[in-house]
This record gives structure tokens, sequence and C-alpha cells, in this order.
């Protein structure tokens, strides 16, 4: 069977994507790998009408409902190769299955690479955090921390106070501007050029941090920016264009959410540097209507 479109990502951005092209009557496939970006997260927050939800039951819950649509199928693996063939895409699975689109969806998503200190990873998404408009709230009034990974972790480390009471540690590496350390100053966020050596605390909690010179700084959160890379090898397979974001590699998309490979469209992580699951959603509504557009105007 050739569907009309393939969703390859089933968390926020592909079942958005497949809620509109069932609703349009379309024969659907989501192939889902299970590893989505937010599984670390015990709940979603800063998502209308999801708020303290768990991320896995808002997916349990949406694919519930797309199940009632007779349209839709569903395939639980991973997609390892993608290519064109005639009348539209083939992906062949790591079972084995080969399955073929005239259209195809690439919601696949990213994966977070932290930097290697020990003591970060066990931590990630619970009290190692990326976005304080995801996770702020629920540390807020705590001694707060941003762990220079980047460039623009003085920007982070900007906006936390709003939070908590905020050191930024440069680790050595990472000095504000002159015209940040104003900007940092005058929020009051505490600058610390002594490098993290050890994060303190039983994992998964956080209660301060050891510095090269033997001091302990008090911190209960501490945020850092990840460098990104591509979940899924398809968009490279494929021949699609990536842009370079402010973390890492982003596949390329216009206002329609149309890679540069005609027939394939990309939403969510993979497809913008702003990672929110409100924004993942909104793209995979796009996307998904884009697609449909796509296959009525062909």
């Amino acid at each position: 069977m050739q569907y009309d479109v393939i969703i390859v990502g089933g968390s926020f951005a592909g079942l958005s994507a497949a809620l509109q092209l069932a609703r349009a009557r379309r024969q659907v496939l989501l192939v889902d790998a299970a590893r989505p970006r937010n599984r670390y997260a015990a709940h979603a927050h800063g998502f209308l009408g999801q708020d303290g939800v768990p991320p896995q039951e808002i997916v349990a819950r949406a694919r519930e409902q797309l199940a009632r649509y007779p349209t839709v199928a569903f395939l639980d693996g991973e997609a390892l190769q993608a290519a064109p063939v005639d009348g539209g895409f083939e992906l062949v699975l790591a079972a084995g299955q080969r399955v073929r689109g005239a259209r195809l969806i690439l919601a696949t998503g990213m994966r977070d690479e932290l930097p290697s200190l020990p003591g970060l990873q066990e931590r990630w998404g619970q009290t190692v955090l990326h976005c304080p408009y995801c996770h702020g709230y629920e540390v807020a009034g705590e001694p707060l921390g941003v762990l220079a990974a980047h460039p623009m972790s003085a920007h982070q480390a900007l906006l936390l106070p709003d939070w908590g009471p905020t050191t930024y540690f440069t680790q050595g590496q990472y000095e504000p501007s002159p015209e940040e350390a104003r900007h940092l100053a005058a929020r009051g966020v505490r600058l610390e050029r002594t490098p993290v050596v050890r994060l303190l605390g039983e994992a998964p909690a956080l209660r301060g941090v050891a510095l090269a010179d033997g001091r302990q700084v008090p911190v209960h959160a501490l945020f850092v920016a990840s460098r990104t890379h591509m979940a899924s090898p398809l968009a490279g397979q494929l021949g699609c264009a990536f842009d370079e974001g402010p973390l890492g590699p982003v596949i390329r998309v216009d206002e329609l959410k149309q890679t540069t490979v005609p027939g394939v469209f990309a939403a969510g992580d993979a497809a913008t540097p702003m990672s929110n699951a409100t924004l993942a959603s909104a793209s995979g509504v796009m996307a998904g209507i884009c697609a449909h557009r796509s296959l009525v105007m062909a």
C-alpha cells in the first residue's frame, strides 16, 4: 500500500501533523521510534491545556484519539533509510519493513549533547535543565546557576533572575562581553570564573557545585544549553539543506514547512532552533495542512 503521507516521529509535532491529515481523510502512516527528546522530563509545562501533564500521557492520549480515524495507521519502529521512488518516497525500517508514501513529513526531533561534566546526564530534565520557560517555575526561589557551554549562555543567565538568585559559571571559556557584564550586574547575577568540576548531591537532586579551587557554591538547579544534533539521518539522506542554528543544525524549511526537497516537509525541533512543546505542535499542524495542500495541487 502507498500512503498519501508518511510521518516520521510520533511526538507533539508528528501527532499534530497526523491529526490534520486524518481529518482531511487521507491515508496516513505514523512511524515512531518512541525516543522523544522530552523523555527525560516528568511533566510538560507552558503547553496550553496540558500544563503539568507528563509528556508520555499527552502522547498516549493523542494516539488514542488518532486511532479513531480509519485512515490512520501506526508503525512502531525506527526508520533507518529514506529515498525517493516513483510517485513519492520509500522508507526502510530497522525491522526490515519497507513503506511508501507520496509525501513525507520529518518530525524526527533532536539529540542533546551535554558538556562532558560528571553528573549532568543523570540529572538532565530534572535539576539540570535547558529552558527556564519550561522548567523555571518549578525551581523558583532557589539558588540557580547557568553553566556556560555556548556564547549565548550569558543571555540565558540574563533571563534567569526572574526565577531565582543566579550565578553564571563561565567555565573559564565564555566570558561575557562588557555590555553583557553590565546587564548581568544590573540583574544581580553573580559571575564565577573558576570552572565547575563536579555536581553535589544525590542525583537527580542537586545541592550545589564544586569548583576547581575547592570551593562549593549552593545551586539547586543548573541551566545549560546543550549542543543539538539530528536524531535521525533521514533528512541528510534525502538531500535536504540545513541551516546552522545557535546550538546546532536545523532542517531548512519555508513558511509552509516545505524542505528544499519537493514533497518532503519538516516540523518540530528538527526544523527550528526554538524548542517548545507549543511551537512543535503548531509547526506540525502547518506541515500537515501544507502536505495535504501539495497533494491537492499536484
